[in-house]
């Protein structure tokens, strides 16, 4: 569990500009660690350098990362409308996070900086033959590391921005929340159990002052105000509920009446709100993008069956770790006994991947195959997978019954239903 001001940091080192920035920092100061090290050396180096040989190369070097950084940001900007347009919006994020695409940019960005400094280094006097000679082998370096950017370039666009390689995002990022959330299925705190009620009669209600999304619930700030005041706080509202000002963020037990004011801005404080869902700590915003991204795969536009079945297969991977088996290895002691949060309901996992392709892939006989082969090995494992995987096979056999064209199609996707009470 990471504080808010952890996520904020780890948010904002996922941006392009402040990679591109840190490299260009880098760049600046290779071009004037020649100036520093011209004076202090003791020996000299004499490369017999042209006088203008070093500038011969940085202008040359200064004219092409000029042209490669456009280039690039063309390339990356057509990236993220394709991936808007073939896959989904909610996946363009995940894009514009990867760490290759920032590296190649602000490699190239630093590499003209550098030869800028360099050259107005050169032209004002600043430095000597030692300096000369010494802003030649950085060059020499800086040509060195940009020539094996370009390379990993290359080999990064021959699949970045694909349809496959954006779901490969989205399952990633899923299932490592979702393996957090096994580990600590209240995000550190005590679950609620099922059918347990919140202490509305005895406990103070936070309730939101704005409208949006939980982006992140620090648990860290939670737990330290619950141990300093003796509080037990109730979380309502998980990352990825939608809130406004009449909906209780959570809700504090032992608050007593000077605290009231101090309970409802530090408790308030620990809810990050935002615009848009994240996907560290909500797992549920991943299967939904995936089944976003098999919806528009199914629309009569794109017609992709195909992408469908992809995704149906990496929604098996992911729910397969909720296994009894894999829940009972890698469930650990809750770290904030003050603090209470809802647990995930594995059906609403179901409902968020299973019930949009079931809808959408109803009249396709490959895409329901899969659907119900998928089902029938998470049913497989059984415990409460297999009965949340049986109610998302009738769900699926409803929807499927008045779409399906021929009856040998309805007539097989019966028997292969009929395995779940093997299963």
């Amino acid at each position: 569990m990471i504080s808010k001001w952890q996520w904020l940091v780890l948010q904002l080192t996922r941006t392009l500009w402040v990679r591109a920035a840190l490299f260009a920092l880098l760049g600046v100061g290779a071009a004037l660690v020649a100036a520093a090290l011209q004076g202090s050396l003791p020996f000299k180096i004499d490369l017999g350098l042209g006088r203008n040989a070093v500038g011969d190369i940085l202008n040359i070097l200064a004219s092409s990362m000029l042209a490669v950084t456009t280039f690039s940001l063309s390339v990356m900007v057509m990236a993220y409308g394709t991936a808007t347009t073939n896959v989904t919006p909610r996946a363009t994020r995940l894009l514009m996070q990867d760490t290759t695409t920032q590296n190649v940019l602000g490699t190239f960005l630093g590499t003209f900086l550098f030869s800028l400094v360099g050259i107005t280094a050169l032209s004002t006097g600043t430095y000597n033959e030692s300096g000369r000679a010494i802003l030649f082998l950085v060059t020499l370096v800086v040509i060195l590391l940009v020539v094996m950017t370009i390379l990993r370039w290359i080999e990064h666009l021959s699949y970045f921005g694909r349809v496959g390689d954006t779901t490969g995002r989205v399952e990633t990022v899923t299932l490592s929340a979702l393996k957090e959330r096994i580990c600590h299925p209240g995000l550190g705190g005590i679950t609620v159990k099922s059918g347990e009620s919140l202490p509305t009669d005895s406990a103070w209600p936070v309730y939101a002052r704005s409208t949006g999304l939980v982006q992140h619930l620090d648990m860290v700030e939670l737990s330290r105000l619950a141990e300093k005041n003796d509080w037990t706080v109730w979380v309502d509202c998980l990352p990825g509920a939608f809130v406004s000002q009449p909906r209780a963020l959570a809700w504090v037990e032992g608050v007593r009446g000077k605290e009231v004011d101090e309970a409802d801005d530090a408790i308030r404080c620990a809810f990050t709100l935002g615009n848009d869902r994240s996907f560290e700590q909500d797992p549920r915003f991943g299967l939904s993008v995936l089944a976003e991204i098999a919806s528009r795969a199914l629309s009569p536009a794109v017609n992709d069956p195909g992408t469908a079945i992809d995704v149906l297969g990496r929604a098996v991977r992911i729910l397969s770790y909720y296994s009894e088996q894999n829940v009972a290895e890698m469930q650990s002691a809750p770290i904030y006994p003050r603090v209470r949060v809802p647990g995930l309901d594995l059906n609403d996992l179901f409902d968020d991947i299973f019930a949009p392709i079931a809808r959408d892939g109803a009249s396709l006989i490959e895409v329901q195959m899969r659907l119900h082969k998928g089902l029938l090995l998470l049913a497989g494992q059984g415990g409460h997978l297999a009965s949340c995987a049986q109610r998302q096979a009738l769900y699926a056999l409803k929807h499927m019954e008045p779409s399906m064209v021929l009856e040998e199609d309805r007539q097989r996707l019966r028997d292969l239903a009929s395995g779940y009470q093997q299963a």
